[in-house]
């Protein structure tokens, strides 16, 4: 087969046969990517998962210029080229050659997070597991992304001779390099550190619903320097990551996404509360927001015009509760403006005739 080519290449002019050469690599990758676009037009209009499709989705554009480098360069000895331009365009071809298999490898780790994405579904309403391997899936992702790109930078610039001859000269300081780097790269390091930590013990999840600096708000993203938080009113709250390790917060869903709602209401002394009783029983056997795990109204505190009555009701989410919370509130409001106005509170007042009061010498005492 090399005595055909290497006859063929005999009978045309030198620039015609190394052009011919570069169409038939470009040629190659094109009827890759024509076959990949053909077969993900089949598939575009499923929904359902397929790791063929997967596979298809993450790897076709990769594909579409490392299949016509590697055919490149492995058709580079047949290029009719002096000794200097095929040395310079096969080191041309091996660094472009690297990068490409970088981007097949970081695509790669895409496929296998599709697959495990498949395996929990992120929006079922118990998906306290899957978001738990989520949390861990993006920071392993984002960790694996930047080791492949460091080892192909280094792959890279091995391949210069300058530059492994810089690198030897610099082993000589590298104790006070090191000092310098490890101070500069101090707060990097501590991020990282914190990242992993979270990744795997997970004070906080993908999803998570937090209180912190005082705002509601659930986890939309988990970097490897930040937090983003998604507030209730649609602003986002960005957190370091480290905030998550130093500082106390509040996780509503850390083991599940059950909570506990109240409803204070503040009414008279004589107010007959086993009325309220029935009344919340009636509204929560009402309402799909109540899962039917807690309800009770309860005389927590008494004040010098007032008691204090909680109604405490359940609810399978922290959306759920706080709607609960409101539905609630408004009808018992409600209820008692409408069927107990008298029990409401009230500021009494007790007028007394001075013949009734007491007397100190013949004179009333006021």
């Amino acid at each position: 087969m090399d005595n055909q080519l290497q006859s063929w290449s005999h009978q045309f002019q030198p620039w015609a046969w190394n052009l011919g050469v570069v169409i038939c690599a470009l040629l190659l990758g094109f009827i890759v990517k024509f076959v990949i676009t053909r077969i993900l037009h089949f598939y575009k209009n499923k929904d359902d998962y397929s790791l063929f499709k997967s596979i298809l989705t993450h790897l076709g554009p990769p594909l579409n210029y490392f299949v016509p480098l590697l055919t490149l360069n492995f058709m580079l000895p047949l290029m009719l080229l002096s000794d200097r331009f095929v040395a310079s365009l096969d080191k041309l071809t091996s660094i472009l050659i690297v990068a490409a298999f970088a981007s097949l490898l970081i695509k790669a780790v895409r496929i296998l997070e599709d697959y495990v994405y498949h395996q929990y579904d992120l929006k079922a309403e118990d998906n306290l597991k899957g978001r738990k391997i989520k949390t861990q899936l993006i920071f392993i992702r984002k960790t694996i992304v930047i080791i492949i790109i460091l080892v192909s930078v280094a792959i890279i610039l091995l391949s210069f001779s300058s530059v492994r001859k810089i690198g030897a000269g610099l082993l000589t300081g590298v104790g006070i390099s090191g000092i310098i780097i490890g101070f500069a790269a101090q707060k990097s390091l501590s991020n990282f550190l914190a990242g992993l930590q979270i990744a795997f013990t997970q004070p906080i999840r993908i999803d998570d619903v937090l209180v912190v600096e005082g705002e509601w708000g659930r986890v939309e993203e988990i970097t490897l320097t930040y937090v983003v938080l998604a507030i209730w009113d649609q602003r986002r709250l960005i957190l370091p990551i480290t905030y998550f390790i130093e500082k106390p917060f509040q996780n509503w869903t850390r083991s599940t996404a059950e909570l506990l709602g109240t409803v204070f209401l503040y009414v008279d002394y004589t107010f007959p509360v086993d009325q309220l009783r029935e009344e919340l029983t009636r509204l929560l056997k009402g309402s799909k927001l109540w899962d039917k795990r807690v309800n009770a109204v309860q005389v927590t505190d008494s004040k010098t015009d007032t008691i204090e009555v909680r109604a405490l009701m359940s609810a399978r989410n922290s959306s759920d509760a706080f709607d609960l919370r409101c539905y609630v509130r408004e009808n018992l409001l409600k209820y008692i403006s409408e069927n107990l106005p008298e029990h409401l509170p009230q500021k009494r007042y007790l007028g007394w005739e001075k013949e009734d009061l007491p007397k100190q010498n013949g004179q009333p005492i006021t």
